[in-house]
């Protein structure tokens, strides 16, 4: 519904302003009427440039679906009415273009739609993760339990996500910088250098005459060179936009030396605390397992999963299928088997994502610890040798002349 912009006077002659959702200006003013409002005067808000120009719109952050649980749960644990609590949020919520998406939910809320289904229209803000559990909090009656417990995974996985993205960019922000530096270099510093070489005379060492070579080149085809890096990311993406390229390329992650073991810890600390927080709201463990499957992130794991979920439908325990893959270890394997014939299953996965979340710390400083020293001689040997080959034809000069 249009918003409208109101000012008006109350009976003791205060001015008051504010904002009203209605169906139009008749509505509003009829509204304002019952609540005792005098000399009104209303307005159509104007339109923000965003729902023009979409690209301007704020982007809704997992931080901002946190705090709206969060407080949501805390309403409701309240007693406020379901329409009120909504209302609330979205008139105290800062990100404008969530405001709407709350303010949206509860026009088809009072349209007669149930939470679940309202929040269904926005996958992008609300996963299915987070439709399927507010669906099994309506219909069990704890709302406000599944929003404390949908916020407090969605704090533990940030977190998680945190851990591994740091983990990223150390050596990305190392390679970056040494390919900055390189390129300053060939194209601004090895020049001036090669007009002092050619004012000498004579033959130039092996390394600086290749050095030169590489900056003659750097500066004749550094627009093609930038323009094949564009192309060649392009042509990846677009190969791991494959069924078979992400196949491959998942594959390949999974098996790296480095990176593999950290993310096969993620990937049980993530399953485990996703699995955990659906049984303990009521979610079927079947139906569980496809809406983990779909959040993996990773179609091996993705396909581990629903290859357990086939073996429980068929009637297997949920410990059997999952040794079977290379990506769950024999004592989480245990520890599900124990949960499962002590009937405390959600217990046991809660437990096991807790133990993982530590394993992901440690694995991250372990990964941390290994690549600075690589790192920095990565990042010292090339620009260091560089250096080295611009001066050898001066040491060389030097040592004619002292000889």
């Amino acid at each position: 519904m249009p918003v409208f912009v109101w000012e008006a006077t109350t009976r003791r002659g205060d001015v008051k302003k504010g904002e009203l959702e209605g169906a139009d200006e008749a509505a509003i003013r009829g509204q304002l009427r019952r609540q005792g409002f005098r000399s009104i005067k209303i307005k159509a808000k104007p339109k923000d440039l965003s729902e023009y120009l979409p690209f301007l719109k704020q982007k809704v952050s997992e931080k901002n679906v946190v705090v709206f649980a969060r407080i949501f749960a805390t309403m409701i644990n309240a007693g406020l009415p379901l329409i009120q609590c909504l209302d609330l949020l979205s008139q105290q919520e800062q990100n404008k273009t969530f405001a709407k998406i709350i303010a949206d939910v509860k026009t088809d809320i009072e349209s007669g739609a149930t939470l679940s289904d309202s929040l269904k229209k926005y996958p992008k803000i609300f996963d299915e993760l987070f439709v399927n559990l507010v669906a099994a909090g309506e219909s069990g009656g704890i709302l406000d339990v599944i929003l404390q417990r949908l916020s407090s995974y969605m704090e533990k996985a940030m977190k998680l996500k945190s851990k591994v993205k740091g983990a990223m960019t150390y050596p990305a922000s190392v390679l970056v910088i040494s390919i900055g530096v390189v390129a300053l270099l060939l194209l601004k510093v090895i020049p001036v250098f090669q007009k002092m070489f050619e004012g000498m005379g004579g033959e130039l060492p092996g390394p600086t005459q290749f050095l030169v070579n590489a900056s003659a080149f750097t500066q004749k085809y550094f627009l093609l060179m930038a323009a094949a890096v564009v192309v060649a990311v392009f042509l990846f993406k677009r190969f791991v936009a494959t069924e078979r390229g992400r196949y491959l390329f998942d594959r390949t992650v999974l098996k790296s030396p480095v990176f593999g073991d950290l993310l096969k810890k993620v990937a049980v600390a993530k399953f485990t605390r996703t699995m955990s927080t659906m049984m303990s709201s009521g979610v079927p463990i079947l139906e569980g397992l496809t809406i983990v499957s779909k959040t993996a992130g990773n179609v091996i794991i993705e396909k581990a999963l629903l290859e357990t979920r086939k073996s429980i439908a068929e009637g297997k325990t949920i410990a059997e299928p999952l040794a079977e893959t290379d990506i769950f270890p024999a004592m989480v394997v245990q520890m599900i088997a124990v949960g499962e014939a002590t009937g405390a299953l959600d217990t046991m996965l809660a437990k096991i994502a807790d133990f993982y979340d530590d394993e992901v710390d440690t694995a991250v400083d372990a990964m941390t610890a290994l690549l600075e020293p690589f790192m920095m001689v990565f990042l010292g040997g090339v620009v260091g040798g560089m250096i080295i080959a611009m001066y050898l034809p001066i040491f060389k000069m030097a040592s004619v002349v002292g000889g």
